[in-house]
């Protein structure tokens, strides 16, 4: 149902109360209709319920009116008295996403820069944006996931995302913004047909509306009704995971096999998702599941853009994709953490238990180093790892901290897996 004028600032009121008190409050400001109405509704709602608010105007530099974009939301936010943030984004276009979504991609990470945890960024997305966002998932034979459209509330890094206008139609933010006399500007670019949004938005939409008045309406419905499937779905695989022992990065085969198709697809998207890797295509999920009556003894490894899954020893292991160190990398190291890698981070220090200051050095594992442990002697690494159980892909990715010509530790960039007697992890 579309929401009425009046509604629309006891909306954004509801939205304010909603967030964590104290928190600071953003709106995404574009310089368009839609979120300057949001800005000077949510300036209103924080005048009668003080609440910290600023705005926040990516400038993509993709057109030649983008500096202009970013001189009208100056004078809004002046008028307004919001301080206003201005993030530059370089929009990659040859990666691959279209303009559409590396502009998308390089928003969110700008938002996510500048956003702090705890705090919550509004959106000025409304129901039309939803049924568009419907469609052309519909057309790309999305799944639930995809169907449910925008979430009216997701967390991004810490920070909370809220779309507090989107139960309301662009005719009811016209119609407000007209009331209230508000000024914005029109990105040309809405405009161009080419774009496969604005060509729903202009041709496909407007003659589903001839036919169908509520054609919006019934879209964002689904979506909501697709987004509330997906939830329940998420639920059901953790319901799985659980019983499948509760690691996502490694799944039993046997009990897996076990499961039903859909459900082992399902899991196996939960799992990635709890991870934060993307999905993979529909063909390379299909390629891997055949994977999984492998041999035992067969090392098997399927990849796709940004993850990839292994099957080794009867378990499936879902990761990001594994980077070995070069064989010729050595770094000089003060035994303080962190400290980078070239397979990230390590965050755990090493000390000598004396408590004197101690110069090392960190290098791959090569084969043939040992290690003294308390109470045990001198231990080869290889069957170290043999005892670990490690997988292959993750010996070849083990950090040595060499003191002189002695192994003193070995582990991985989140955590030493041993320490020589008279060295401590901190």
């Amino acid at each position: 149902m579309t929401l009425e004028l009046s509604s629309l600032q006891a909306t954004i009121d509801r939205a304010l109360a909603q967030t964590p008190p104290g928190r600071g409050v953003w709106v995404a400001l574009s310089g368009g209709l839609d979120s300057a109405l949001l800005l000077s509704l949510a300036a209103e709602a924080c005048r009668r319920h003080p609440r910290p608010l600023r705005a926040l105007h990516v400038h993509h530099g993709l057109q030649a009116a983008a500096d202009d974009f970013e001189r009208h939301c100056r004078r809004c936010c002046s008028r307004l008295g919001v301080p206003l943030y201005v993030e530059r984004a370089a929009v990659d276009v040859s990666a691959g996403r279209g303009v559409e979504g590396e502009a998308r991609a390089a928003r969110y990470a700008a938002f996510a820069r500048r956003v702090g945890a705890g705090e919550t960024l509004w959106l000025a997305q409304h129901r039309d944006d939803q049924a568009e966002t419907f469609l052309l998932a519909a057309l790309r034979g999305a799944g639930l996931r995809g169907l449910g459209a925008m979430p009216a509330v997701r967390d991004l890094e810490g920070c909370r995302l809220v779309r507090p206008l989107l139960d309301a139609s662009r005719a009811a933010l016209e119609a407000e913004a007209g009331r209230l006399a508000l000024g914005w500007v029109e990105d040309p670019s809405n405009a161009d047909t080419a774009l496969d949004r604005n060509f729903l938005r202009h041709r496909v939409l407007p003659t589903l509306a001839e036919r169908w008045p509520d054609a919006g309406g019934s879209l964002a419905r689904s979506a909501r009704l697709s987004g509330e499937a997906d939830g329940l779905l998420e639920e059901f695989a953790a319901e799985d995971l659980a019983r499948l022992g509760g690691d996502p990065g490694r799944l039993p085969i046997p009990a897996l096999s076990r499961l039903s198709a859909p459900r082992r697809r399902l899991l196996i998207r939960h799992c990635l998702g709890r991870q934060g890797v993307p999905t993979p295509p529909a063909a390379r999920l299909a390629t891997l599941i055949e994977q999984l009556g492998a041999r035992r003894d067969a090392e098997v490894r399927v990849a796709w853009e940004g993850a990839e899954a292994r099957v080794w020893r009867g378990a499936l292991y879902l990761l990001a994709p594994v980077v070995s160190l070069p064989a010729e990398w050595r770094a000089e190291w003060d035994g303080r953490a962190p400290f980078p890698t070239p397979s990230g981070p390590l965050t755990s220090g090493l000390f000598r238990g004396d408590g004197i200051p101690a110069r090392l050095t960190l290098a791959p594992r090569l084969g043939g180093e040992r290690l003294r442990l308390e109470g045990r002697g001198h231990r080869d690494l290889k069957r170290l790892c043999q005892e670990w159980a490690l997988p292959p892909w993750e010996r070849a990715g083990l950090l040595v901290a060499w003191h002189g010509e002695r192994v003193v530790a070995v582990g991985r960039p989140s955590g030493w897996l041993a320490c020589a007697e008279g060295w401590r992890p901190n």
